[in-house]
């Protein structure tokens, strides 16, 4: 294990986000290696953290001002054992190829505990969309796609939304795709729904998140019905987890930006939600805003400097980390459990540091890791697939029901690798250890390639 871990490092310094990723599945699959001699004989470890492909490229694009712009374009393709390459786009001036190997890496083991045959990966560019007007975002989108229609299709690599990718710009990189290509094909998910989208794909990885909390709620012989939850970010999956929440019950006291947090002790009721998902969505707006309209809550600013994020150091039954990668750091970990917090069922990908989550399993509270929780998301994207390659769409009810289904799978198969490992109640080691196991399984099948 160390001797793969030193590899890694000294090969990429600087991907330190992938190496986070790396540790924690490689601490996980000790024993599954103890048990399989014949996985270290076949070299799997050196070949499942090395990504298939690599894809970096330029993306030249023209500004309002006619002033020609350059941003940097990524496509990890990580994974493909069990089907074609499947994972986001990312535009965020945060991006880089380490961030990217990260996330293909974790969307390897995610989509492997769908149960869909999907491999993992991932892409985008340091592109920023806020602030950009729609024809300078529709310029930066034909410009990417451009390249990137090489090396994509419906049988080879689907890639979907993430951050800074929402309905808007997969119409601009799918009309660039159709008009290169001349096809009309599944090759994007996240589709607008009257030209090949599913019904409750935006939605699905807050449901997902949601359900998967309330799965695990479930082996304490509770629900979500009653208790108070935290939850970060004001962005799709922020909003739709809140609206579960809603549902199931539960009340939401916070929502957050890149800038601060609400806290509304009241609760965030439909009524407020709405006016959140219009101001965030169609106005672009910020979540301090909400104060003005609902003056009885409270906004926050949080400096970048600070230590710990005060969001997390409400009393609250439940997290749901929602926003971005190492979110929650150790300081903020034990301010969880310390406030109570006994449900963190994480709705980003990796939001905590290993350090928190080392809190999280020695205190015994319920943690569902973003491979398990948030891969709702990437469920529905597979059955949009689906969808696209029969030609049909089905009812919102038809795809909620597959993807409650989905996630109580999910959370089946955690507990059971978890138990058989030795780990009764560990969710990181059971997701861990299902997903590396159906997906080295698959690649001893198909020989050395």
């Amino acid at each position: 294990m160390s001797e793969i871990l030193t590899m890694i490092k000294d090969r990429d310094p600087e991907q330190r986000e992938f190496h986070q990723a790396v540790t924690e599945v490689l601490a996980s699959i000790q024993p599954v290696l103890d048990r399989n001699p014949e996985y270290r004989q076949a070299a799997v470890l050196e070949r499942i953290v090395e990504p298939e492909r690599v894809l970096m490229f330029r993306v030249p694009w023209m500004d309002d001002q006619d002033q020609v712009q350059v941003n940097r374009g990524f496509r990890v393709e990580m994974n493909s054992a069990i089907g074609p390459y499947k994972g986001g786009l990312r535009f965020h001036p945060s991006v880089n190829l380490g961030i990217i190997k990260f996330l293909a890496f974790e969307q390897v083991f995610k989509n492997s505990l769908t149960t869909l045959a999907m491999g993992g990966g991932k892409g985008g560019s340091d592109f920023n969309p806020k602030g950009k007007s729609d024809n300078e975002v529709m310029r930066f989108c034909q410009s990417f796609m451009a390249e990137l229609q090489r090396h994509i299709g419906p049988n080879t690599d689907v890639p979907a939304g993430d951050i800074g990718v929402g309905a808007r710009e997969i119409g601009f990189l799918f009309g660039m795709y159709k008009k290169l290509r001349n096809e009309f094909t599944g090759v994007l998910t996240g589709k607008s729904i009257n030209w090949g989208g599913s019904l409750i794909r935006p939605e699905a990885t807050g449901y997902g998140t949601v359900f998967f909390a309330a799965e695990m709620l479930a082996t304490r012989a509770e629900s979500l019905e009653g208790k108070t939850c935290l939850v970060s970010g004001s962005g799709n999956v922020a909003q739709f987890t809140t609206e579960k929440i809603l549902q199931l019950g539960g009340k939401v006291v916070t929502l957050s930006d890149s800038s601060g947090y609400i806290f509304d002790e009241a609760g965030i009721d439909q009524d407020k939600l709405a006016w959140v998902m219009k101001h965030k969505n169609y106005r672009r707006g910020r979540i301090k805003d909400y104060v003005e309209k609902f003056p009885d809550a409270v906004y926050t600013s949080v400096a970048a400097d600070l230590d710990y994020n005060p969001l997390w150091n409400h009393k609250a039954d439940c997290a749901f980390p929602s926003a971005t990668q190492n979110e929650i750091n150790a300081k903020d970990g034990q301010n969880l459990v310390d406030n109570g917090i006994y449900v963190v069922a994480e709705g980003a990908n990796m939001p905590s540091v290993p350090e928190a989550v080392d809190i999280f399993l020695e205190s015994k509270i319920l943690y569902g890791p973003g491979k398990a929780a948030n891969a709702g998301g990437v469920a529905v994207s597979g059955l949009e697939m689906a969808q696209n390659s029969m030609r049909l769409n089905w009812p919102a009810n038809e795809v909620e029901d597959r993807l409650k289904h989905i996630m109580k799978s999910i959370h089946s198969t955690c507990v059971d690798a978890a138990a058989e490992y030795g780990q009764p109640g560990n969710y990181v080691a059971g997701a861990n250890i299902a997903g590396f196991v159906k997906v080295v399984n698959a690649m001893l099948d198909q020989g050395l390639v």
